[in-house]
């Protein structure tokens, strides 16, 4: 069982496709059809099998699709850049146009209009709130209020977009480096036998998922706590050379800078400071945010292992054969029991089968049980 969570998703895309040409049809066929139905019927049945003899994808092909969808995609934060930058300056504008409408906080700095304006929207933004720089009138406040919430609406485009384009980009090198390393072992065995790189034959076999051609999930979980410790430590050596704090100081208000906490005890107070912490927070906060999403995407992932794994071995009672036999006859046929335990799995429902029928029957216009070249070509005559 793959040990990526949703494992067998190509193949049970496969298999349920494969189904809906044979069980879409709830009736059973005609008698003048009977023979033409069983030549059908049999090497649909066949074709459920995979090939064990077919080729497993090679990272060559995995690498090219990378890239490909990185070239096609273009990051996917190009739009969430651009509404972002507008973002914070129309916050820099009000900032600047009322800024005797701001307070510094007790004992609170000011540096350069600018800065201390993009300091102040990126802190709000990120909902950390350290209370240096607060609103003071009526009008500041409900700016700070709309300001934060729709700054909800940019952290999600970001964590969709930008994040996950340099996260991709982490991907496609250690993809592209184990490739690297498998062709000069296939161009020079005897320099590879020297070598002899055990912990890149345990990456590829279990780290990297090369027939998906995608990093498994406790790798991407690896990399985004990697992230979140390199973000916390670039704070605190920061805090501790430019903002002379302590050192337990400078751990203190990077690890609640990038977990939002803020208590307001300790902030930025030097320009160099809010400089840094303009580029620094927006960055660490969103990376640490896609780190505990990938720690509960694998506690999910996880979860449907071991429901799947359950259903495999479980055993089928009568019950359970009067719940799969979908042409009601006194037998299931494999289209029938693949579909029974895609449903149990949670893979499908009976709703998404109903949708695949009805395209199924759009596309059968003969009600023969069956798609033919013709039936597409009247389907689709400028296809």
């Amino acid at each position: 069982m793959d040990e990526e969570g949703d494992w067998g998703a190509e193949e049970s895309r496969l298999l349920l496709s494969r189904s809906t040409h044979s069980d879409c049809h709830l009736h059973d066929p005609n008698p003048d059809d009977e023979l033409q139905f069983q030549e059908i019927k049999r090497p649909m049945a066949k074709s459920l099998h995979r090939c064990k003899t077919a080729p497993a994808k090679d990272m060559a092909a995995v690498v090219r699709e990378l890239q490909a969808k990185y070239t096609a995609t273009g990051g996917g934060g190009d739009v969430g850049g651009i509404l972002l930058i507008v973002y914070l300056v129309m916050g820099v504008l009000v900032y600047q146009l009322n800024k005797d409408q701001f307070s510094s906080g007790e004992g609170g700095v000011e540096t350069h209009p600018i800065v201390d304006a993009l300091y102040f929207c990126i802190v709000t933004m990120c909902t950390i709130g350290y209370g240096d720089i607060t609103p003071l009138t009526p009008f500041t406040k409900l700016f700070s209020c709309l300001f934060v919430l729709v700054g909800f609406g940019f952290i999600d485009i970001l964590l969709s977009g930008v994040l996950n384009y340099v996260l991709d980009l982490q991907e496609q090198n250690i993809l592209s480096d184990i490739l690297h390393h498998q062709t000069n072992n296939v161009n020079n065995p005897n320099l590879s036998h020297n070598r002899n790189p055990p912990f890149l034959r345990f990456l590829t076999l279990r780290l990297v998922d090369v027939q998906k051609g995608r990093m498994r999930i406790r790798l991407k979980v690896g990399l985004a706590l990697l992230v979140l410790i390199l973000c916390i430590g670039v704070g605190t050596l920061f805090l501790y050379f430019v903002e002379q704090l302590s050192l337990v100081d400078s751990l203190y208000l990077s690890a609640l800078s990038v977990t939002t906490v803020g208590y307001g005890d300790k902030a930025f107070i030097t320009l160099s400071g809010r400089l840094f912490a303009s580029v620094w927070l927006l960055f660490s906060t969103l990376a640490v945010a896609r780190s505990f999403l990938f720690l509960v995407e694998a506690r999910i992932h996880k979860r449907q292992r071991t429901i799947a794994k359950w259903v495999l071995q479980r055993d089928i009672t009568p019950l359970d054969l009067f719940a799969a036999n979908i042409n009601n006859n006194d037998f299931i046929n494999k289209s029938e029991y693949v579909i029974f335990k895609l449903k149990e799995m949670g893979k499908i429902v009976e709703q998404d089968i109903s949708q695949i029928c009805h395209q199924f029957e759009k596309l059968d216009s003969n009600n023969m049980g069956r798609i033919t070249l013709p039936d597409l070509l009247q389907s689709r005559p400028f296809s």
